[in-house]
């Protein structure tokens, strides 16, 4: 049974007022036995050399993030002894030179976006506008650079060369395709006027129009995918569009049960977001290197940063202002979504459980319920579980051969933590 939210991430615990979420980070180092270290933020050079207290926690017992959620109530509940710095995500800054991501990365995107319009290429000229639209450069290309830094790590690892393969490259472009295909379709759903600061495809050629030309990237991608000749990879990415699909679907509908909405909430945005990352981090796995033990750490990484990724940006639908998005503020709200810092927030505020089951459709829902979120700690708890998957997310790459590539990918979790669009 799932733990109740309220038990897991805002019931109170000892006289210090610290959330239980605090206080199971603190147990955890106790049970890991590790009285003599300072729980924290995993520094480059610490995840390179040993495991941090929450690491040790995940070899000796499995504990996951999702464990931290779906265990038996009122886990460790009553043994529970608390300090208020007991918190194992306190960042600590290391001096030694941080690889860039996107520096890394930079060579092998710098035409990522050229090459997608050659493949997407008609002789209709309304159809090639729509299309292009998105690709015009100006996107954050998280997901490409993900992929290439995974493959290179991979390579390396599997045969100490950091050459990307031809077919890893026609997975990056892939997966900006369904990705920018999936925005296409989710701003018609939603009927959003606005997407990364420019007017949507929906709202400039109407919503019949956007729908083909999602259609049509996701057909196109489709065949890109089919010319790489590789059966497993084709499984693979296949399996990230039928993840798509059913996430969407979970986003319509809500759980009444208060014990199961968190774990829906986890589960829709692993299928809506964190599918495509991780799917396409194993996709590159797999070109080069059989061992599925590789392919499960690629997986994994990717689906950890993936879910991180998205309870950011769920914060930020409450932190940053529509300038900084490019998108509305509190636009989940007026959809009638209940994001992490509802959910935690409603431990608070009772009254915000009749709200999410009508989806924030009365009036002066939207802005009540903004109110009870921002006087909660809903924000900074959903900052910790982002936290908690981002740690996750470290441990399994530090399982590959230390690479520049490697190295990236452990400081891009600071970097999706720490962003404010």
């Amino acid at each position: 049974m799932a733990v109740p939210v309220r038990q897991c991430g805002l019931c109170r615990a000892g006289n210090h007022g610290v959330t239980l979420l605090t206080a199971l980070c603190a147990q955890f180092s106790r049970l890991a036995g590790s009285a003599a270290v300072s729980p924290r933020w995993p520094s480059l050079s610490a995840t390179a050399q040993s495991l941090s207290t929450c690491q040790v926690i995940s070899r000796k017992t499995q504990m996951t993030p999702d464990s931290l959620f779906f265990r038996k109530p009122y886990f460790y509940y009553r043994s529970l002894l608390t300090t208020p710095n007991a918190c194992c995500y306190n960042k600590v800054h290391d001096e030694k030179q941080k690889p860039d991501p996107f520096k890394l990365a930079q060579k092998d995107l710098k035409d990522l976006y050229e090459d997608i319009k050659k493949e997407l290429f008609v002789s209709k000229a309304e159809l090639k506008c729509l299309c292009d639209y998105y690709f015009d450069g100006k996107g954050k290309a998280l997901r490409p650079m993900i992929v290439v830094l995974m493959a290179r790590a991979c390579n390396f690892h599997s045969n100490k060369t950091r050459e990307l393969l031809p077919g890893q490259r026609s997975i990056a472009m892939i997966s900006e395709m369904i990705h920018t295909a999936s925005l296409v379709h989710d701003d018609v759903i939603d009927g959003s006027s606005t997407r990364r600061g420019k007017t949507t495809v929906n709202e400039i050629w109407g919503e019949r129009k956007a729908i083909l030309a999602g259609d049509f990237i996701l057909s196109v991608a489709s065949m890109a995918l089919a010319r790489i000749g590789n059966n497993s990879v084709v499984s693979v990415l296949s399996q990230v569009i039928e993840d798509l699909v059913r996430g969407e679907f979970m986003q319509l509908g809500s759980k009444e049960n208060e014990n199961e909405r968190f774990k829906h909430y986890l589960e829709k945005t692993f299928k809506k977001t964190a599918s495509l990352i991780a799917n396409s981090c194993k996709a590159v796995s797999i070109l080069v290197n059989s061992d599925p033990e590789i392919h499960e750490i690629a997986f994994q990484y990717g689906r950890n940063v993936g879910i991180a990724f998205q309870l950011v940006d769920d914060m930020l639908d409450f932190t940053s202002s529509a300038n900084q998005l490019g998108k509305p503020s509190a636009a989940d709200l007026r959809l009638g979504l209940a994001t992490g810092p509802v959910l935690f927030a409603c431990q608070q505020f009772p009254e915000l459980h009749a709200m999410i089951m009508r989806r924030f459709s009365s009036a002066g829902d939207v802005e009540r319920a903004w109110q009870y979120v921002m006087q909660s700690d809903g924000v900074q708890q959903t900052s910790y579980l982002a936290q908690h998957y981002c740690q996750e997310a470290i441990r399994q790459i530090s399982q590959l051969c230390p690479s520049p590539e490697r190295d990236a990918l452990v400081q891009l979790t600071e970097t999706i933590l720490t962003r404010n669009k």
